[in-house]
């Protein structure tokens, strides 16, 4: 069996208090304003605020001064996923919504199953019948449906897409009129940030697939900046698998827009897996967000990733998952050529291992 995808934890553990909040979130005798109110404390208990680490086994070894890291894995399902898919369940339940749906390929099927389950809304994960992920077990241990589809993750999302207008579910999908609430979840990763540094980083990597991650900690600091809060925008650095990702090809042909790949020219591996596609649908704003910063975008091969989840375990005691890790390695390359002068550097390591 091919694993995809490839996350490790299997009991995605919330604290004793979420669990008691859940239990009155779940009751539908209770007000949904007093509902909404306590899944507003879960995600405060459970989601975002991760860890911001300075990298000091790693600055000796690539002789470079304030490397950060900032750590998704903290959140409950171990992934950055978990940001998007409460803000998504919340969403659901305000427009009293009783279903959420999405195609996944794995880690956002998991993040949005256990949002779903602590808000007791019920939840139908649509995966393409190619892959295999050790998740479909958590996923289903949830209370989640899942349901193997034809076709590739791009074809599932938008055939999922459709069922999901017509059943009447809310759909958690990327892309669309979902982007603006995902943007606004991941642009608290800029926050967090600039509140544990004091200011904003002089750059931020991080691994790109569909691109709503780095247009919204993009935006973040946008915000902050505008503000008067941060003195700078950092430069916005994009990473993924070497030729399998639309937005750092298009970067990397001097496009001012995202153009698709060829879908026969993507071969997937359990490395690159989160990584790729041939359309990435939030492209547009991730390649904007590059561009306006003056940032940069990188192909990392797997080989690259996999030294690196195993550097970083050795030399930071991380266990990060190896595609998450391709901000970090698109970052270090840049040191090389570069020689950055002392600053503050951010690499967004979204997913444990």
């Amino acid at each position: 069996m091919n694993l995809k995808d490839g996350v490790k934890t299997a009991e995605n553990k919330v604290s004793a208090e979420t669990k008691k909040l859940s239990e009155f979130v779940r009751d539908r005798s209770k007000s949904l304003i007093d509902r909404l109110e306590c899944y507003e404390d879960i995600i405060n208990l459970e989601v975002g605020d991760t860890g911001l680490y300075r990298a000091k086994s790693l600055e000796r070894e690539v002789d470079m001064r304030q490397l950060f890291i900032k750590y998704e894995g903290d959140n409950p399902t171990g992934t950055q996923k978990d940001r998007i898919a409460f803000a998504q369940v919340y969403d659901a339940m305000r427009r009293e919504f009783d279903m959420v749906s999405l195609a996944t390929c794995g880690n956002y099927g998991v993040a949005v199953a256990l949002a779903a389950n602590l808000a007791g809304i019920g939840c139908k994960i649509f995966i393409p019948d190619s892959y295999n992920t050790e998740r479909f077990e958590e996923m289903e241990l949830l209370e989640a449906e899942v349901i193997q589809m034809p076709g590739s993750y791009e074809e599932v999302v938008e055939k999922s897409s459709q069922l999901a207008v017509e059943n009447d579910w809310y759909d958690a999908n990327p892309g669309g009129v979902n982007t603006p609430l995902q943007i606004t979840a991941y642009s608290q990763i800029a926050f967090e940030i600039t509140e544990e540094l004091g200011d904003a980083p002089r750059f931020c990597a991080c691994p790109v697939s569909n691109g709503t991650l780095l247009a919204g900690i993009y935006r973040g600091f946008v915000s902050l900046y505008k503000r008067g809060k941060t003195s700078r925008i950092p430069k916005m650095i994009a990473a993924s698998s070497t030729r399998k990702n639309p937005i750092v090809q298009s970067f990397k042909q001097g496009l001012d827009h995202c153009v698709d790949l060829s879908p026969e020219a993507i071969r997937e591996t359990k490395y690159n897996e989160p990584l790729i596609n041939w359309h990435s649908f939030d492209g547009e704003e991730a390649l904007y967000a590059i561009r306006q910063s003056e940032g940069g975008a990188f192909n990392i091969s797997d080989k690259k990733m996999k030294e690196m989840s195993a550097f970083l375990l050795k030399k930071e005691g991380l266990r990060i998952l190896p595609a998450a890790t391709a901000g970090m390695v698109a970052l270090l390359e840049m040191n090389e050529q570069m020689d950055f002068e002392p600053d503050r550097y951010v690499a967004v390591l979204t997913a444990k291992w």
